[in-house]
């Protein structure tokens, strides 16, 4: 029997996370290159390695691909120790090659460099490795991938071009051993869940798989759910809908019902939510029961009655089955599914990721840049070793040998090398970001209001020491804006020009956007990333000049606005009014920032929207 859909309001279940985790290894079993794989976030310890140790012991073939190996690895090319060992070019399969019909894992996929993502989503995409300089036509095959994702809260995660072709996500950063135990107690015994299916099991799932019928409805309904949790693209409710066909399969059934459905959107599109559902306008709420509502039934004509009412009673005729869900029954099911299994603080980080969205930044907390000293290993490239570039031996080596068959008449039995053949190496730094605060210390902002803010800045300011990024804090109160606290990474001296901060006045919003403005292009002059982040109602009434006037004020705060956008850089508005306030959300808007309201403050809760908006893709 199916599972009834949990409401919005019933949090995630760890039981049953932990069955969805168990259901995910049976669909790869099932079906491994069907629906692309799976992505497991979630760190080092024994909750992860249960699950890995269930996946290894599947019986499919698992290739481990690290994020320091080359293309020629990859996707096949020479093999340079025998090459070099007996004179002769001699060519190896690439690790895709050797995964047919198998699985990639990828341990800390969130690190992996564009150009080995490229070929590896090409061949997820296309069933087949591209051809290289060594192979002129390309080598099918067929593979899923389980991507590792082992990043921090305030990191970025996998890839959006591989995450995008995973059908499943799994987050497991929430569940314990005792619950892995509770729920895999016995994975290959009689008292508990099986995780490997028997070669019957596994034959009969199979053959259910093609035969697995879904309605227009259903399709319909995918769709629908997606578009509402605001995934825009096609290609999630085709993962959605293989998924759901793959869980009836491995369940017996040749129709899709509620609980694969349900399944579908717990693991296929709750996790790519990117806004929260639209309420129903008030007209549709309205019109809704008038076009539903049938018409009450004509009462039956006189000759038609039975002869008494025990006669009408025995010849009561059968209601029959009940009827199909409807496409919306179906949609509101899985929107139900979807929002009960979202993690705490899932809301705010979908209307923070909403004004995220509409960056040009990288999305990530600081910018990148290339050097060729320190920092994270990049692919070799062509080029001269000479003052801080420095020769890749091996990749040089490998460019070298397919030549030495042609260079044997000018050689002396060592391996020639041309300066053709040179390789350098290259390394990816990270540039570090500091965080803007432009704090409300107004008249309009409550005394209350204010000690929050405090507390969620100290907050902030931990995790930015932990992170060792900067923090800059611009006050704005009376008739002007004042730089509390100038770039720093100390959290004595933060806390200390806090605790000194009073309130009271004017609200100079203008005055405010123009510091922040000056101090993040002093910062981008340095090569620090610049995020602002505003705590205020909007409701500015002193001009640029320290003047009163509501209407002026308003104006100079949203040509101050303006600017702010044309720079680029990612900003935060956490609304601090008691009503969301349509003048601080159309000043939002203006700066390309991403809005918040948040009418009782509470520091932990800033904490986390402001971190982010400094990690969106986390």
């Amino acid at each position: 029997m199916a599972r009834e859909a949990p409401s919005p309001s019933t949090p995630s279940d760890p039981l049953e996370r932990c069955n969805d985790a168990l259901t995910t290894l049976q669909l790869l079993q099932l079906d491994p290159h069907g629906f692309g794989g799976a992505c497991l976030r979630a760190p080092h310890g024994p909750v992860r390695e249960r699950w890995l140790q269930a996946l290894t012991g599947l019986g499919l073939g698992l290739i481990k691909v690290p994020g320091s190996v080359d293309s020629e690895r990859l996707l096949g090319g020479i093999d340079l120790a025998h090459t070099l060992q007996t004179g002769q070019l001699h060519l190896q399969a690439g690790l895709l090659q050797q995964a047919d019909q198998g699985l990639v894992c990828l341990p800390m996929a969130e690190r992996l460099s564009t150009a080995l993502l490229a070929p590896l989503v090409q061949a997820l995409e296309q069933g087949q490795v591209p051809p290289t300089r060594h192979s002129a036509a390309p080598s099918p095959t067929r593979f899923g991938v389980v991507a590792l994702d082992e990043s921090l809260p305030d990191e970025p995660g996998v890839g959006a071009a591989l995450a995008e072709r995973l059908g499943v996500w799994l987050d497991l950063n929430e569940l314990s051993p005792s619950d892995i135990h509770a729920a895999w107690k016995g994975d290959s015994g009689s008292d508990g869940l099986q995780i490997r299916l028997s070669p019957g099991a596994l034959a009969r799932a199979r053959s259910h798989l093609p035969q697995v019928q879904a309605t227009d409805e259903h399709m319909q309904a995918l769709c629908a759910a997606a578009l509402g949790l605001g995934i825009g693209s096609l290609r999630v409710p085709s993962l959605a809908l293989r998924v759901a066909c793959g869980h009836a399969a491995l369940n017996g059934r040749s129709t899709l019902d509620a609980d694969d459905l349900g399944f579908a959107a717990r693991c296929v599109l709750a996790p790519r939510a990117t806004q929260w559902p639209a309420e129903p306008s008030a007209e549709e709420a309205e019109h809704a029961p008038q076009e539903d509502a049938t018409p009450p039934p004509e009462p039956p004509d006189k000759a038609d009655q039975a002869p008494d009412n025990e006669a009408e009673t025995d010849h009561t005729p059968d209601p029959g089955p009940p009827p199909e869900p409807s496409a919306e029954d179906l949609q509101e099911m899985m929107v139900a599914a979807a929002l009960a299994s979202l993690p705490p603080h899932m809301l705010d980080a979908l209307m923070t990721r909403q004004g995220a969205a509409n960056h040009n930044t990288s999305g990530r907390s600081g910018q990148t840049r290339a050097g060729s000293q320190r920092g994270r290993p990049l692919p070799p490239r062509p080029g001269r070793p000479g003052g801080q570039a420095r020769l890749h031996v091996l990749a040089t080596l490998r460019a070298a040998a397919p030549k030495q068959r042609l260079r044997q008449a000018h050689s002396t039995g060592r391996v020639a090398i041309r300066a053709e053949d040179f390789h350098i190496q290259r390394y990816q730094q990270r540039a570090s970001s500091c965080l803007i605060l432009a704090l409300d210390a107004s008249g309009s902002a409550a005394l209350q209001r204010l000690a929050e803010a405090k507390g969620a800045v100290e907050l902030l300011l931990q995790q930015s020491y932990a992170r060792r990024d900067s923090v800059c804090i611009v006050a704005f109160r009376g008739a002007q804006a004042q730089l509390l606290l100038p770039m720093t990474r100390s959290l004595v001296r933060a806390k200390r020009a806090m605790t000194g901060l009073p309130g009271g006045g004017g609200t100079p919003l203008a005055l405010a956007l123009k510091m922040a403005h000056e101090q993040a292009a002093q910062l981008q002059r340095q090569g620090v990333t610049p995020i602002l982040v505003v705590l205020s109602d909007g409701r500015a009434n002193v001009t640029l000049q320290g003047l009163g006037g509501r209407a002026q004020a308003q104006t100079d705060a949203q040509s101050w606005g303006q600017q702010w956008r044309a720079s680029g850089h990612r900003a935060l508005w956490i609304d601090t009014s008691m009503h969301p306030d349509a003048q601080a959300q159309q000043l939002a808007a203006t700066m390309g920032a991403s809005y918040l309201p948040m009418p009782q403050v509470q520091s932990q809760r800033m904490a986390h929207a402001i971190e982010r908006v400094r990690s969106p893709q986390a």
